[in-house]
Order: C-alpha cells, then sequence, then structure tokens
C-alpha cells in the first residue's frame, strides 16, 4: 500500500504547478488536506488534493489539469500528516511547485485576481472584499469542493450552481508577467535559481528558472515583491513572447503547452526532440500509423504562430472549429502557414491543436484519474 500510495503522490505532483500559462485554478493546500468530510478518512490527507484536482478536470472536461497551490509555512510540519506527507510538500517547496507563506487566504485571491483564474476554497473571505470586489460579485470565480457520490464536486459561493468560471487576467497581471523578475535571495525557487535552500535543495534544479514559467510577483503599495522572502524583485528584462496551445483528442482536451519565440515544438505520435508533444498515448491504432513520429512543428514568430507539416501523411487546417469536410484547407508535408484566429490544425479526424478556448467543446468520457493508483480503503467516499 505504501508504494500505491507513492505512485498516486507522484501523479499529482504532475498536476502541481506555478506556472501563470498552464494552472487552471488556485487553492489552498492546508485547507484542501482538511476536507475530512470527501473522504471520511484521517484529519489530513495529501491524497484529498488529488481528489479536488479529479473533480476540476472532470468539471473542465481536460486531462491533465494544473492547480497553483499555496500553503502555509505550518503544514511543513503538520503532525497529522505522514511523514512521507511532510517530505513531498516540502519537496514541492523548493522545487517551486508551490508557495509555502504565512498568509495564504490573501496571496490565493492576489493570484486569481492577477491571472484570471477561480479559487477552489470553503473560506468566505469577508475581510478581503474590498480589495477583490469580484469574490461577492462573480458565482463561480470562488467554489467550494464539496462531497459528492462520485468524488467532489463544486458548489458556488455565491448564486448557488457549481460552474467553476474564470475572470480575465488583470491589467496590473499582464504588466507582471511581461517582466523577467529575478530575487536578491538566493537560491529562490519562484524567481531565481532552482532549488529553495530547504531540505531538498541539493536534489533541485540547479539551472535559472525559466521566465516563462515564473508566477506573478506579489505586490505591495505597488512594489513587486517575491512571496516567499518579502524581498522586494529586480526587473531582469522582459520575458520572452508566448502562447499557450492545447491538443484535444476524441473531444477532450489532452494537454495544454507553452510556445515561446525562443524554440520550436514538435507534436507527433512520439517526437524525439526536447520538450516534443507525445500523442501515443491518446491515439487508437489506426491514428498511430497515420501520424508521424513528428507530424507538426509550431513557432512563434512576432507573436504569430506558425505551423509546419513535417510529416508523411500531411494534415489539414479547420476554420472557425468547423467539422466540415467541404471546409478543411489541406497543409501538404512541408508546408507552412500562420495559424489564424480560430483555425485549428487536425492532424487526424478526432486530433486537433490550437489554442485552447477555441477547441470544439463537449468530451465523451471522463478524464484520467490522478487517483487511478490509490487504496482503495484511503478513499472511502460518502454514500
Amino acid at each position: 500500500m505504501r508504494f500505491e500510495i507513492s505512485k498516486v503522490l507522484d501523479a499529482i505532483e504532475g498536476r502541481v504547478s506555478t506556472d501563470p500559462w498552464l494552472t487552471r485554478a488556485v487553492l489552498d493546500l492546508a485547507e484542501v488536506i482538511r476536507y475530512q468530510d470527501i473522504d471520511g478518512g484521517r484529519p489530513a490527507s495529501l491524497l484529498r488534493l488529488g481528489m479536488v484536482i479529479d473533480a476540476l478536470a472532470r468539471h473542465l472536461e481536460e486531462d491533465s489539469v494544473p492547480v497553483y497551490a499555496v500553503v502555509h509555512r505550518g503544514v511543513l510540519s503538520d503532525a497529522d500528516l505522514t511523514s512521507n506527507e511532510r517530505m513531498v510538500v516540502r519537496r514541492w517547496a523548493d522545487d517551486g511547485l508551490v508557495e509555502v507563506l504565512d498568509n495564504p487566504g490573501g496571496r490565493m485571491l492576489e493570484v486569481a485576481d492577477l491571472l484570471g483564474l477561480p479559487v477552489l476554497s470553503r473560506a468566505r473571505f469577508d475581510g478581503l472584499r474590498g480589495r477583490f470586489p469580484w469574490v461577492a460579485d462573480q458565482p463561480g470565480r470562488v467554489v467550494a469542493p464539496v462531497p459528492a457520490q462520485s468524488g467532489p464536486t463544486f458548489v458556488a459561493h455565491v448564486g448557488g450552481g457549481g460552474a467553476v468560471s474564470a475572470g480575465d487576467r488583470s491589467a496590473v497581471g499582464s504588466k507582471l508577467l511581461a517582466r523577467h523578475w529575478r530575487c536578491p535571495e538566493s537560491p529562490c525557487a519562484l524567481f531565481g535559481q532552482g532549488g529553495g535552500g530547504g531540505a531538498f535543495a541539493d536534489l533541485a534544479a540547479v539551472s535559472d528558472r525559466s521566465p516563462v514559467t515564473q508566477p506573478p510577483p506579489s505586490l505591495r503599495g505597488g512594489v513587486p515583491i517575491c512571496p516567499r522572502h518579502g524581498a522586494r524583485l529586480s526587473d531582469a528584462g522582459p520575458r520572452p513572447r508566448s502562447a499557450v496551445l492545447a491538443v484535444r483528442v476524441g473531444g477532450l482536451i489532452r494537454r495544454r503547452f507553452v510556445l515561446t519565440d525562443s524554440e520550436p515544438v514538435l507534436v507527433g505520435r512520439a517526437p524525439e526532440a526536447d520538450g516534443g508533444i507525445i500523442l501515443g498515448q491518446w491515439l487508437n491504432d489506426e491514428a498511430r500509423r497515420w501520424i508521424s513520429r513528428s507530424h507538426l512543428r509550431l513557432e512563434l514568430r512576432v507573436g504569430e504562430i506558425v505551423v509546419t507539416d513535417v510529416s508523411t501523411n500531411g494534415s489539414g487546417i479547420r476554420p472557425n472549429g468547423s467539422m466540415a469536410e467541404a471546409e478543411r484547407v489541406p497543409l501538404a508535408p512541408q508546408q507552412s502557414r500562420v495559424l489564424a484566429e480560430g483555425e485549428m490544425v487536425e492532424l487526424y479526424p478526432g486530433v486537433q491543436v490550437g489554442r485552447p478556448d477555441e477547441l470544439p467543446a463537449g468530451a465523451p468520457y471522463t478524464p484520467a484519474s490522478v487517483m487511478a493508483e490509490a487504496p482503495t480503503m484511503a478513499m472511502r467516499l460518502p454514500r
């Protein structure tokens, strides 16, 4: 059983991130691990994070949904967690996968405001509504994970219902994300070299964290501050241009990824290049035969997405999400074109790449669960 729990914690780790472009919701980890009514188990369990992530994936009809987690420092030594769970949270902190703070509630709403993310929380945030009026004005921006027969679901604090909705990225957030920031404290897992100087600093990455994946700074009096160290951040120059794309297979968004102007991204059955988007695990036998190992090359040139077919069999461009065969524009091998607004690339029927908000909605099956390896006795769902 210990091995099974380690496997599910590894799967959960793959859905925890502070990447401002890929995360889909923000939450307080200390709050989530104490949602005892979700599984009727022990007072604190890190597995509940996986259950909430699965609920979000089901709601969004999307695989591989990452969440932005903030956590109170006390969780690192919380005696209600197992020693292995505490070790895992410390590693996440040292690797910059979560933010470790003294005041997670305020930071959670700040991140949601800057990035336009929904908040998964049962807290009311009464004292912060003046600073963040959308907490009361936008039902669905703050939703509470609650028990249900098939696993947790979401209920909005205001207006009822369970729709999880995002807001617009704030103007301040856009300005902050246009710059690369540097923390004077070294090492800093969020705004500096990988590895936060904790128990696992020697195991963490030692190279500079990509400016593309840096989280938004905290603001104090309009001054960018490192939320972990409380130190004023220095401006290290502009961030690379970036665009978020997604892969949709069988009606379900399987993965989002970030395209920058620094290097292209290959998409295919099993591209060998670093950072390639592997589709093979989601394809049927016929699609595997049609889609080349490296099928598409995607580049960002002066803010425009350029797609080049590098396959054997070619691709097609679908304008405005249309599935009508008469409107499909062939993309021959070695042919390139700018991917216009509303267009997506179709590698094979049912396999598309495009901007996430422009891909057709509607999934015929449930997203993959991070809890698949969890022992059943650790998941007593309510009746």
